[in-house]
């Protein structure tokens, strides 16, 4: 610590100025016994101030020191009243020198043009995207807002009314139900319910009960195996078939033909042009059973499946093929133009398809007999299936005049059918082929055209 100073020099106690040292007349030295220690520090009652607190202060007696802002001194008094949560004003920039500089507004206009720009920029690379997202949140410019399908039961007897009319909407991969009235029916095998078994003629419960089991497995089979929708061989279906059924059948996915046509038996798509979406396949119809008299039992079946696809690798080239020389083409309702389609085919894989690529729907309605002969009576292996009169198929929305085993549906995005659209060749009456009421057409296979699919 700095020793204390007297600010001016004063004369030794016991001798006057100008006098001689009272040691050299032989008096004792005031200060022999004087030891600077701490003590002797503390103990001084007048501080000498520091050179820079001199020089200071005769500064600022004649220039009062500026004060930058932003910092507060103990003797500048209470904060001023009105400051919320106690926060203190920005301080005031001042350059080196302590003068007061001028505040400037932060500068917020170009970042905010940067990032609209980029925004702008990704909206235009992916325009389906935008639009399919748009129209997933408002709905179809136009339209009324999408009401939800009720559910519907299994058919337990003929309907008396065609299904309700819903939202016209076009199906895409993450929506493969829209605008169809088959959103609500059953899925699969919940729509395949068999009746009470009773005794029928020689035949006893239990062994109509097995029957009846034996046709819906044989529905499932042909009608929602994923291996044969994908166009596998069916060959659950045709054992449970009997011989002569069987080898017709087989005869037909040998060299399938107009007059035989594996898809009088079984559901198939040709994975190049056409892959269901998903695992689900809906499903509306009943099974009844009766007796024959003394020739056994019959089983009726009449159901409607409805299957959603998308398109398959070739799709495209397939739609831009010329339909074969004086075969007229189906015709469909238009979709609604809520954009363009998502373009696959050619350029997309089968296996890298977007969600809200364009699908579509293939109705198929079948209505079979089958019959149990008496095997005390006919030479026939009892549980064997063998089709009975009365049967039929007919399916909407699958090319006309193609006899090569499978269904061909058509894509919007690769329709030329569609209004304005050249070729467009319509024939036949326009059919609802969700309206179950009526029986099935045994018409000459006329192509007609659909209300909806």
């Amino acid at each position: 610590m700095p020793i204390a100073e007297d600010p001016e020099p004063r004369p030794a106690e016991g001798r006057e100025p100008g006098g001689s040292d009272p040691s050299e007349a032989g008096g004792k030295d005031p200060f022999a016994d004087l030891v600077l220690d701490e003590d002797f520090v503390r103990g001084a009652t007048v501080r000498e101030q520091s050179g820079r607190t001199r020089m200071l202060a005769a500064r600022w007696k004649h220039t009062p020191p500026v004060d930058p802002g932003g910092r507060r001194s103990v003797n500048d008094g209470p904060a001023k009243a009105g400051r919320r949560f106690g926060r203190k004003p920005k301080a005031q920039p001042v350059d080196p020198w302590g003068n007061p500089r001028p505040r400037r507004r932060p500068e917020w206009r170009a970042p905010l043009y940067v990032a609209l720009s980029i925004a702008v920029l990704l909206a235009a690379l992916n325009i389906d995207g935008l639009r399919s997202w748009y129209t997933g949140r408002h709905g179809d410019s136009g339209s009324a807002a999408h009401t939800p399908v009720p559910t519907v039961a299994p058919e337990t007897a003929k309907p008396t009314t065609a299904p309700p009319k819903v939202d016209d909407q076009q199906p895409t991969v993450d929506h493969p139900w829209a605008g169809s009235p088959a959103e609500g029916w059953p899925n699969g095998t919940e729509a395949l319910i068999l009746p009470d078994a009773r005794p029928i003629g020689v035949f006893s419960t239990d062994q109509v009960a097995a029957q009846l089991q034996s046709v819906k497995n044989y529905l499932v089979a042909a009608n929602l195996d994923p291996k044969v929708l994908a166009g596998g061989r069916p060959d659950a279906a045709l054992a449970l078939l009997d011989r002569e059924e069987r080898d017709r059948a087989t005869k037909a996915l040998t060299n399938p033909s107009k007059d035989n046509d594996p898809t009088s038996w079984f559901s198939r798509f040709d994975q190049r042009e056409a892959i269901l979406v998903g695992d689900v396949v809906k499903v509306q119809g009943r099974i009844t059973v009766e007796g024959d008299g003394d020739k056994g039992v019959l089983v009726h079946t009449d159901f409607s499946y409805v299957y959603p696809l998308r398109p398959g690798p070739d799709a495209a080239k397939r739609a831009a093929s010329p339909p074969p020389a004086g075969v007229p083409q189906p015709t469909r309702p238009a979709a609604p133009q809520d954009g363009t389609a998502k373009p696959v085919g050619l350029l997309v894989p089968a296996d890298d398809v977007a969600g809200d690529t364009w699908t579509t729907r293939t109705i198929v309605r079948r209505v079979d007999t089958f019959r149990f002969y008496d095997p005390a009576r006919y030479q026939v292996d009892p549980k064997r299936l063998v089709f009975g009169e009365g049967g039929g198929s007919d399916s909407a929305n699958s090319a006309c005049g193609v006899y090569d085993g499978y269904y061909h549906p058509q894509f919007d995005q690769f329709a030329t059918d569609l209004p304005g659209a050249p070729g467009a060749r319509p024939t036949g009456p326009a059919t609802d082929p969700y309206d179950r009421r009526k029986d099935l057409s045994t018409g000459g296979g006329e192509c007609g055209s659909v209300s909806r699919y």
